[in-house]
């Protein structure tokens, strides 16, 4: 880890067009303190990377209603009526992934895998401009990997080495996308001194920083 930083550390580096991981699921372990402080910037035309839609005033449905994501991959976005409303008007283009297939192609990134195989999507048009290939007389969709520039993480428990645990399902998505993105931040529920090396999930080499709590420790 390099460090605990401030909302204004986070801020810095954030840019128009960039693609950003967010965890959580239905806003479950989201990281709400860093969504708000991207809000606090005037940072537009995001590609989000996400389980879902969140809901309009939780998780990355916050930046959808503000109109910050250029682009979504999600695996729904039926809890945000807002991101449906702009992909019928053509204001966000929207990737519906598998949920499956969105947490391993995930995964293959951080994995440095060059894709996967899945059956899950053939004959629908979650095939369609996609390679098939075929396994002992099976076919396959050839699904490439997800990476990020930044990822944000929530739900978690860190330590003062940047080691993170997670408080039951608020681990969802979270251990993947800290993997598969360039720069990763967490957003503690909680900063103990030392976790317990049998509860940490997510290890300090793959935690680039961590926010600071509000009182500055």
């Amino acid at each position: 880890m390099k460090g605990f930083i401030d909302k204004s550390r986070f801020q810095s580096m954030l840019h128009d067009g960039m693609t950003v991981m967010i965890g959580g699921f239905l806003a479950n372990g989201s990281p709400e303190r860093l969504i708000t402080a991207v809000l606090e910037t005037p940072v537009k035309d995001l590609t989000v990377i996400c389980n879902d839609g969140g809901f309009e005033d939780r998780g990355a449905g916050r930046l959808i209603v503000a109109g910050r994501v250029k682009k979504l991959i999600a695996s729904h976005i039926g809890t945000n009526p807002t991101a449906g409303r702009l992909m019928q008007e053509g204001k966000m283009e929207i990737v519906l992934v598998p949920q499956g297939t969105l947490a391993e192609r995930i995964r293959a990134r951080g994995a440095g895998l060059g894709g996967i195989l899945t059956p899950t999507g053939m004959n629908t048009i979650v095939a369609e401009g996609k390679t098939v290939l075929p396994v002992n007389g099976k076919d396959y969709l050839l699904e490439e990997p997800l990476g990020a520039d930044l990822a944000l993480i929530g739900g978690a428990i860190a330590d003062r080495y940047g080691n993170l645990a997670y408080r039951g399902t608020m681990r969802n998505f979270n251990p993947l996308i800290a993997m598969a993105s360039s720069i990763a931040v967490a957003d503690p529920v909680e900063t103990v001194a030392v976790l317990d090396p049998e509860r940490i999930v997510t290890p300090y080499p793959l935690v680039d920083y961590v926010l600071k709590e509000e009182n500055g420790q």
